[in-house]
Order: structure tokens, then C-alpha cells, then sequence
């Protein structure tokens, strides 16, 4: 297999990370150390939240000929913290009643020393990410725990999720190098995608299937 990096120097992805976090308005890239070895990306750091921490991360993995970014940005608030855990808690309440795709009222939170740790159970996959992402992005939060246990309401029926999933990925990134395989409720993807933008909706697209409480990605980001 040919990968990204077979063309693409180990300093030259450094020095095209730094200018992508550098470009990133939501990244403090000075805060930020890069390294790379074998394509593969370490961060170091700190960031004053957890967003900031999100955004370099997927800033890392735009990146072309980036294999895999080891993330050990450590996540420091900056100056007097004038909320508590109490409050923290209502704002991501809020944040999760208010988005209409979540089923806020199937979902239990709670709050330690700004870290929160989200548990319940939704009918679909994709309910479970939106609503960790709505979390990640609040003020305050230095990392969210998701538990949240995906339950459909019908059993899976195999061969249509196969089926479906292959549709959706043609679809969305037309590739026919991801291989799907499924069994029981739990869907592996396989394969090659060209960049971190496939594989991410590869996964997406996996998540959105009826039926699916989980997901594994076994893909690699290749040429």
C-alpha cells in the first residue's frame, strides 16, 4: 500500500500543521508544540479549553500525508474561574435541551472539577456525537466523558445496514476501497480512505444507520 507520507517529508507535514493551527482562528497555535515522526503527529501543550483542544486536533488531521495525531494538549484555564461546577452543569443542560436533535430528557449529567461525564441512552448513533459535541464546546469544560449507550427500537436487520451504509458511502466520498462489515448491532469499517475528512465521514455515515450501537474504525488514511 502506498500511503500520504510516501511523498511527504516528516518536517514538511510539521511545518504545514504549525501553519494550519497558525491559520485556525480558533487555535492559539503558540500555545501548541508539533512534532513528527512517521507521519504520525504528536501535540503538546496547553489550551484554555476544551474546544481549543478539539480545534487543534482536527486542525492536525486536515493536514495531508498526517497518519494519526497523538493528542497531549493538556487543557489549563487561563485566570480567576468565576462559574462552578454548578454552574457549568445548567449551561450543558441547556445546551443539550436545547438542540432538537437530542433527546436531553433521556440523559444524565454530571459535573467534577469542569469535566463532564454524560450517561443515558438514545435510539441512534449519530444522537450520541451531537450531543458530546454540543458539551465540548462550552466554556469552562475540560473534557467530556461520553457514555451514553445507543438502543435502537427494532432489531438490526444486517443485510440492510450492510447495504445502506455502502449506498451512503458512495454517496458521500465515492470510494469503494472501505469494506463494511457488520455483526449484530456493531459495524467495522475497512479499508483506505485518502484523507481524515473521508474517514471522518465514513464514520458519520456508519453512526447514522438504523439499528447500529457501534462503531469500529479500522480504516487507514492512505494515497
Amino acid at each position: 500500500m502506498t500511503t500520504a507520507t510516501a511523498t511527504r517529508s516528516d518536517d514538511r507535514i510539521q511545518r504545514d500543521v504549525l501553519d494550519e493551527l497558525a491559520w485556525d482562528a480558533q487555535v492559539r497555535s503558540t500555545d501548541i508544540g508539533v512534532s513528527v515522526h512517521d507521519g504520525v503527529v504528536s501535540l503538546t501543550g496547553g489550551v484554555d479549553s476544551a474546544a481549543r483542544r478539539w480545534a487543534a486536533v482536527r486542525g492536525a488531521q486536515r493536514v495531508r500525508g498526517v497518519r494519526a495525531v497523538a493528542d497531549n494538549i493538556e487543557v489549563r484555564p487561563v485566570g480567576p474561574v468565576d462559574f462552578t461546577d454548578g454552574d457549568l452543569a445548567i449551561a450543558a443542560s441547556r445546551a443539550l435541551e436545547w438542540n432538537s436533535f437530542v433527546p436531553a430528557e433521556r440523559l444524565d449529567l454530571t459535573v467534577s472539577d469542569g469535566w463532564l461525564m454524560l450517561r443515558g441512552a438514545v435510539e441512534f448513533g449519530w444522537q450520541r456525537r451531537v450531543a458530546e459535541r454540543e458539551l465540548r464546546r462550552l466554556r469552562g469544560v475540560r473534557g467530556v466523558t461520553n457514555l451514553v449507550e445507543v438502543r435502537p427500537a427494532a432489531p438490526a436487520d444486517l443485510d440492510r445496514i450492510r447495504s445502506d451504509i455502502q449506498r451512503a458511502l458512495m454517496r458521500g466520498i465515492g470510494t469503494e476501497r472501505v469494506t463494511v462489515q457488520v455483526r449484530g448491532d456493531t459495524v467495522t469499517l475497512c479499508g483506505v480512505v485518502r484523507s481524515w475528512w473521508e474517514r471522518d465521514q465514513a464514520e458519520r455515515i456508519a453512526w447514522s444507520a438504523e439499528g447500529v450501537c457501534m462503531v469500529r474504525d479500522q480504516l487507514m488514511v492512505g494515497g
